[in-house]
C-alpha cells in the first residue's frame, strides 16, 4: 500500500487495490445464505458496505444509534433494491447497556450470524466520559465492539458449526493506529482528562482494534473454530468521522487530495475481507486497498494484546455491578 500504489490504484497480490470499489471486490459472490451485522451502516463506508452486501443477497442488520438514520438508510436502500433483505436495530456503542440489548434484540430473531462487521466510530473526539464514566473514542472504538463481539461470538460459532460456511469478524482499524500514546495503550489513565491528546486517543482505540481481533484470531485457532479475524485500514476517506477536525485537517487534505478516495473504494476492503472466498482461513492479518499490510510494532505484540483483553473484560465487568 505505498503512495504509488494509492495515486494509481494500481492492483497488488489480490487484484484489487485502492482505486477498486466495494462493488468491483464482490462482483462474481453470492451472498444469499449469509446474513451480516453492520455497525454504523447509516452512512459513510458502513452504509456502502451495507448496500452491496445486501446486493449481493446478504441479509443485513444495520446497527447504529439514531434510528430515524438507521430507518432512512434501510429505506434507501429498498428504493434502490426492492429485493434487498435488510433490518435496523438500534446500538449505541458508547453505551454497555445499550450493547447487551442489541445483542438480546438481534439473538431473540434466532436467525444464523456470519458476518460482523465492526465498522462504527468516533474520531478526534474532544475529552468526555460516556455514561459509563469512559473516554469516548476508547469506548465507542474499542470496548463497544470488544463486548459486542463476545456476546456474538457463540452465535457465530453455532451458525459456523452448523452451516459449515466460514465466520468472518472484520475489525475497522486505521493507519492512525500508528499515532498512539508512548505506550502503546494508557492502562493506567484511560479515563484521564489530564495528557489527553484527541488525536492520541484516537490512536489508541485503532491500536486496540488491532490487538483485538490479533488476540481473539489465536483464540478462536486454539478452539479450532470456523471464524477469521481480520483488520481493515479503509484509507482515507471524507466521511461523517471528520466533524471534529479542524482547519489544520483542511490544510492536510488540500494537500493530499490524490490519496483519498470516495465512499464506494473506502468500502471496497471491508467488502473484500468480509466476502472474498481467496481468504478463506486468513486470519489474524491487517488489510489496506484488499491487501495484506504490515501494522505497527506494537499491533503485533501479543502481550500488550493479552493485557488489553484481560483490561478490557475487567472494565465490562466493574460496569455489570
Amino acid at each position: 500500500m505505498g503512495i504509488y500504489g494509492m495515486v494509481t490504484g494500481k492492483a497488488g497480490k489480490s487484484g484489487f487495490g485502492s482505486a477498486s470499489t466495494a462493488e468491483d471486490v464482490t462482483h462474481s459472490i453470492d451472498a444469499n445464505h449469509l446474513t451480516a451485522i453492520i455497525t454504523g451502516g447509516t452512512s459513510g463506508i458502513g452504509l456502502e458496505a451495507a448496500r452491496v452486501l445486501a446486493m449481493r443477497g446478504a441479509h443485513v442488520i444495520i446497527a447504529a444509534r439514531n434510528p430515524k438514520a438507521g430507518n432512512e438508510s434501510k429505506e434507501m436502500i429498498l428504493q434502490m433494491n426492492p429485493k434487498a433483505r435488510i433490518d435496523y436495530l438500534q446500538l449505541d456503542l458508547a453505551s454497555t447497556k445499550s450493547v447487551r440489548s442489541f445483542a438480546d434484540q438481534f439473538l431473540a430473531l434466532n436467525i444464523p450470524l456470519n458476518i460482523l462487521i465492526n465498522n462504527a466510530g468516533v474520531m478526534f473526539s474532544p475529552f468526555q466520559l460516556t455514561e459509563d464514566g469512559i473516554e469516548s473514542q476508547f469506548a465507542t472504538n474499542h470496548i463497544g465492539h470488544f463486548l459486542l463481539t463476545n456476546l456474538l461470538l457463540d452465535k457465530m460459532k453455532s451458525s459456523a458449526r452448523e452451516s459449515g460456511t466460514e465466520g468472518r469478524i472484520v475489525n475497522l482499524s486505521s493507519i492512525a493506529h500508528t499515532y498512539t500514546y508512548p505506550e502503546g495503550i494508557k492502562f493506567q489513565s484511560i479515563n484521564d482528562p489530564d495528557g489527553y491528546s484527541d488525536r492520541r486517543a484516537y490512536g489508541q482505540s485503532k491500536l486496540a482494534n488491532l490487538l483485538h481481533s490479533n488476540a481473539l484470531s489465536r483464540k478462536l485457532q486454539e478452539e479450532g473454530a470456523n471464524i477469521t479475524v481480520n483488520s481493515v485500514h479503509p484509507g482515507l476517506v471524507t466521511t461523517n468521522l471528520f466533524r471534529h477536525s479542524g482547519f489544520g485537517m483542511k490544510v492536510f487534505k488540500a494537500m493530499t487530495f490524490l490519496l483519498w478516495k470516495n465512499i464506494p473504494q473506502g468500502a471496497a476492503t471491508t467488502c473484500y475481507v468480509a466476502t472474498h472466498p481467496d481468504l478463506k482461513g486468513v486470519t489474524g492479518k491487517y488489510f489496506g486497498d484488499c491487501n495484506i499490510i504490515a501494522p505497527s510494532k506494537f499491533a503485533t505484540d501479543n502481550s500488550l494484546a493479552d493485557k488489553l483483553w484481560d483490561f478490557s473484560v475487567k472494565l465490562i465487568d466493574s460496569l455489570s455491578h
